[in-house]
């Protein structure tokens, strides 16, 4: 995982990648698009991109006219504006009609570090998942973004795609890797607890599955791309095989991935389980890294849940 790419970047690219390949594309965008990357579009499709300002709601509204007369609007904005302040109408006129559209929410999770919690969306995928009919996908490196926003596009229905604005190692190999909604991805083997993680966290989980060998743990990784409708059979046989699990996502503790692994698991394979994730706090300003560790998403924090959830297992 020596190389780095940024999602928003490898989103950008995709994007008007598809503008070529199908007209029909149209993209929209609330004033961020040199932050989203949405321009890339732009730039090469002028007629087909529409600026709207400040101005989420309405951008919401005009994509789900677009959607009813036929286009596959992709609409880009900060993830916590996607939330906060498009809300109304993605969940009345687009989720509600059952609408093709594509929502993409960048910098999601803490990733726009500096601008603190008015930019933080930390409480996206519990809004997002919530709705009926809306898919919701988050991915974990620049070759899951690509062959993701690629699949939303050719899935019918409202799609909601959470891109984190930093820098990620390459996880995967795009020759060989094949991304499928709603099928989580094994990504090392082990038979002693399962971690299934989401987004930016997945590189970390990877990183302590190799940390813990050295303790004599083998661990299991899961990257759980997608979080709605979620692997409901790949966490079940994990659970079964390994008897613990620990999620981990760059969202509150409440509402997002691990919510939605304890709604299946309690229902169908009861087994000890921990979430890692922001505990119930907002937060606050300062370097990425630095603010990942200080509210619980570091490696050593993942490796500490392992070593606890393997306790409970044992008792």
């Amino acid at each position: 995982m020596a190389d780095k790419k940024a999602i928003r970047d490898a989103y950008g690219e995709v994007l008007a990648k598809l503008g070529e390949e199908n007209d029909n594309i149209i993209a929209l965008e609330a004033d961020v698009g040199s932050s989203s990357k949405s321009i890339l579009f732009g730039k090469k499709y002028p007629d087909r991109y529409f600026n709207v300002g400040i101005a989420e709601a309405n951008m919401a509204a005009m994509a789900a006219g677009f959607a009813a007369a036929g286009k596959i609007p992709f609409v880009n904005t900060f993830a916590a504006f996607m939330v906060l302040r498009a809300g109304d109408p993605v969940r009345s006129l687009i989720a509600y009609t059952n609408l093709n559209v594509k929502l993409a929410g960048t910098y999601a999770g803490l990733s726009d570090s500096y601008d603190g919690a008015s930019h933080h969306a930390i409480a996206d995928i519990a809004f997002m998942r919530a709705l009926p009919n809306m898919t919701v996908i988050s991915v974990a490196d620049a070759v899951e973004t690509e062959l993701a926003t690629r699949a939303a596009a050719a899935f019918e229905g409202p799609v909601y795609l959470r891109l984190s604005r930093a820098e990620v190692p390459i996880i995967f190999n795009k020759e060989n890797y094949h991304f499928e909604i709603g099928k989580g991805v094994l990504l090392t083997q082990g038979d002693d607890v399962t971690i299934a993680a989401t987004g930016y966290m997945v590189q970390k989980a990877v990183e302590a599955a190799e940390r813990l060998k050295a303790n004599g743990v083998r661990a299991r990784v899961v990257n759980m791309h997608t979080i709605k409708p979620i692997d409901r059979e790949l966490l079940i046989r994990c659970a079964r095989e390994t008897g613990a699990v620990v999620t981990v996502e760059e969202h509150n503790i409440y509402g997002g991935l691990g919510s939605a692994a304890a709604e299946v698991l309690s229902k169908e394979y009861p087994v000890p389980m921990e979430v890692v994730g922001i505990e119930d706090t907002f937060t606050e300003s300062g370097d990425y890294e630095q603010l990942l560790k200080k509210y619980g998403l570091s490696v050593e924090n993942i490796m500490h849940s392992v070593k606890k959830i393997m306790k409970r297992k044992r008792s």
